[in-house]
């Protein structure tokens, strides 16, 4: 009799626990090069998938010389890369973050940068503008609201977080920018009652955000690594319709400073920066190879769930 236990989901990077061979994804461009600008954050979300809080510092603040050593790699290379995306944590609470979106803009790259909105982002107020005055619509502010009524928002995000996260919209619709919200689909709604919500609640504030725009709503699957979800295959792609070239890492990826470390690495997306096996290399062009889709956050979030943090 054979006693010994099959092998767990996720556990070989080359083969599923049924023996199928794994899907990976190629790199095909690198659209959006995703900074994280460390995982300080004046919110402790309940569900963040990162984990940020206060006072977690586990990927210290990047500073702005060491992205800007990535951006003349982008151009050296020849990477085409169109997009910089800003993500934490709260972006705005590193010291070094206005300075590498300036950096950024002034390359001609476009902007997407990720925040709650709050006192960090008023504080830089005034830089903003100028930015928004010299770039335009290539500076996108996009605004996490993960629900469009106060008590869940405010159930993912603490007590007293929804008002400021209001005030920091309104300005930011007010003055002009190029605006989009992300929220979350953890709440047992379709998809329609969503875009509806958030309609009525960007109507009822005087903001500047289609809610039927995939792109100006991004409402993102929910990703729990205790889930069950299946493992994909090389089989899965024409079982799904799914093409390897639409998940994010085909496009994308994510430079992180880990906390001891004395420089920065590139993670292969903006969903796992913490597990070793999706650290590519220290340069673009080492984490520029494939990337197997051995997590269940491949598999729940980009696959079966389409998420994607970026436009492309």
């Amino acid at each position: 009799m054979d006693t010994t236990a099959p092998p767990a989901k996720f556990s070989d990077p080359e083969r599923t626990a049924d023996g199928a061979t794994r899907a990976s994804v190629d790199p095909r461009r690198l659209q959006t090069l995703w900074i994280n600008t460390g995982t300080l954050c004046n919110l402790a979300c309940t569900h963040c998938y990162i984990e940020s809080t206060p006072t977690n510092d586990r990927l210290v603040y990047i500073n702005d010389r060491e992205v800007a050593d990535y951006l003349d790699e982008i151009a050296r290379e020849d990477f085409g890369t169109e997009e910089i995306g800003f993500t934490g944590g709260e972006p705005f609470m590193n010291p070094h973050f206005m300075t590498m979106l300036a950096d950024s803009l002034q390359r001609g790259h476009r902007a997407l940068v990720l925040t709650n909105a709050m006192r960090p982002m008023e504080k830089c107020a005034d830089d903003l503008l100028a930015l928004k005055e010299a770039h335009g619509d290539r500076l996108e502010m996009r605004v996490s609201i993960d629900h469009y009524t106060q008590a869940l928002h405010e159930t993912e995000r603490g007590p007293r977080s929804w008002k400021p996260m209001i005030r920091g919209l309104r300005w930011l619709s007010a003055h002009g920018f190029n605006l989009s919200a992300a929220g979350r689909t953890m709440w047992n709604e379709d998809e329609a009652a969503m875009r509806d919500g958030y309609r009525q609640l960007f109507r009822a504030q005087g903001i500047a955000i289609d809610a039927d725009s995939p792109h100006h709503l991004i409402l993102f699957p929910e990703m729990d690594e205790d889930a069950p979800v299946p493992e994909i295959t090389t089989a899965c792609w024409s079982i799904l319709g799914k093409r390897p070239d639409d998940i994010m890492c085909a496009s994308s990826r994510m430079v992180i400073k880990r906390k001891g470390e004395a420089q920065p690495v590139v993670a292969a997306c903006t969903l796992l920066p913490y597990d070793p096996q999706f650290e590519m290399g220290r340069s673009l062009g080492e984490a520029w190879r494939p990337v197997r889709l051995n997590h269940p956050h491949c598999a729940k979030f980009c696959v079966l769930g389409g998420g994607a943090c970026s436009a492309g």
